[in-house]
């Protein structure tokens, strides 16, 4: 595409640039926002298209050709693109998904109601790309299936070099840019990939069976989306083919596509560590974020609770020793900090699949981690309330109930994440409010149990 063959500094949107956007709009001075648009690159265009009402925005679509501003859709903010579609006719989308790959049209086209998906697909005139479409929306949107673009490159061993290379232009001009080249069978079944330098090197009457590489790393189309951005993030992979249960190559997934994966699984996780149940962004609806929200606060709210009521429980030797009050919200930060850090260690390791060997010895290492680290903060504390309570039990009792805290905060922010993998459920649930209010309730119990032994009450 022309838009590739552009070089592009580092695009800053300013106030002053979509002003300028906004008042040629608003004076219907349609060559000038036409020049403004086709200086810029599609993704700084539908990031100037953000800032400006709707209303200008749909101006913009309708105004430039579909080349373009089927790539600025794909660009665009879910919420933003929602609604633009929303204001175009069936046969105005279907002009611009013919323009993108088969992987970014038939996400546009997942947005859309069933009714209007339909109504859309039957206004594509190219029966080959309406075919592709409808298959990749009958994958799951979170599969290998759902993932992968139909455009690739691919020759059969029975051809020749010529034949293969005469194949390969008509091939390669619909398909933005070659990866790789696959090998089929003739009944289309992948059985390797052909190295360019070597059909270069071989002469025009060799078949292409005498020269390919039969070794190819693939994906069924069935492979859960995460597991195709771990295997391609190991092995450096820019594309991966997909096949399905025959070995039928059935199209490919392309790097960009698993720097989205790997994006929206970081912002699932950074959600699910900060204690928002589900995928929302700040200009969702106060209700949208409330629902998010609200669960693991009422968690928090019931740990507090439960913090006051084994508090209640020890008020006798809080009315004896009213310093042990005072050193409370440390034990139960100790314990909820503690627990966060082991957790985003093993979640990490986790999703990077550096999480090895058995639960015990992980659970005995970060034990080993806790203890050492508790001991050391353990003796600055020690010497800090015996210095200031002049009282060596007292001074005693906190300091070895902060380390006997971090070392079961340690543990069993070792111990959550793992479970929980163990079960099938995200693990990065247990970075957050779980782990820390379940740390603060163990935290104080653990405290006033200690102090309680030590200062023999």
């Amino acid at each position: 595409m022309e838009e590739d063959k552009k070089e592009h500094i580092t695009f800053k949107i300013n106030e002053e640039l979509v002003e300028q956007v906004q008042s040629l709009i608003n004076a219907d001075n349609k060559a000038k926002v036409f020049e403004i648009m086709d200086e810029y690159h599609y993704a700084d265009i539908a990031e100037i298209l953000e800032e400006i009402s709707f209303e200008q925005a749909i101006y913009v679509i309708k105004l430039l050709d579909s080349e373009k501003t089927s790539d600025i859709l794909s660009e665009l903010d879910e919420d933003i693109r929602e609604k633009i579609l929303d204001n175009l006719s069936a046969k105005e989308i279907a002009k611009e998904v013919v323009e993108l790959d088969t992987d970014d049209a038939a996400d546009i086209l997942a947005e859309l109601p069933e009714d209007k998906q339909q109504k859309v697909i039957e206004k594509i005139k190219d029966e080959e790309l309406k075919a592709d479409i409808q298959e990749l929306l009958a994958y799951d949107e979170h599969s290998a299936g759902g993932l992968m673009a139909k455009e690739l490159v691919k020759v059969n061993e029975n051809w020749n070099v010529t034949q293969c290379v005469g194949e390969m232009r008509q091939q390669a001009a619909n398909v933005t840019r070659v990866h790789s080249i696959y090998v089929v069978d003739k009944d289309d079944r992948l059985i390797g990939r052909l190295s360019l330098k070597d059909l270069l090197m071989a002469p025009d009457h060799y078949q292409i069976s005498s020269v390919y590489i039969p070794k190819v790393d693939s994906v069924h189309v069935d492979d859960d989306a995460e597991e195709v951005a771990k295997l391609m993030q190991k092995y450096d992979l820019e594309a991966i083919p997909v096949i399905d249960d025959d070995k039928i190559l059935k199209g490919r997934i392309t790097i960009d596509d698993i720097v989205d994966v790997i994006k929206e699984e970081a912002e699932k996780d950074y959600q699910l560590a900060a204690g928002i149940t589900q995928d929302v962004e700040s200009s969702d609806s106060i209700l949208e974020l409330t629902r998010a929200r609200l669960p693991w606060l009422f968690l928090g709210l019931i740990g507090g609770v439960g913090a006051a009521l084994i508090m209640g429980d020890f008020e006798a030797m809080l009315k004896d020793h009213a310093v042990l009050f005072f050193f409370t919200p440390l034990i139960a930060a100790m314990a909820g900090n503690v627990g966060v850090q082991s957790s985003a260690i093993i979640v990490q390791g986790l999703a990077n699949d550096d999480v090895k060997g058995s639960v015990n010895t992980r659970l005995f290492k970060e034990m080993l981690l806790a203890a050492l680290n508790g001991v050391i903060l353990a003796m600055f504390l020690l010497l800090f309330i015996w210095a200031w309570e002049k009282n060596l039990y007292t001074a005693l009792a906190i300091s070895v109930s902060l380390i006997a805290v971090i070392i079961v905060a340690g543990i069993i922010g070792t111990f959550v994440p793992l479970f929980l993998d163990k079960r099938g459920i995200d693990p990065a649930i247990a970075t957050g409010p779980f782990i820390t209010t379940s740390n603060d309730i163990f935290g104080i119990l653990i405290y006033f149990w200690i102090a309680k032994i030590i200062l023999q009450i």
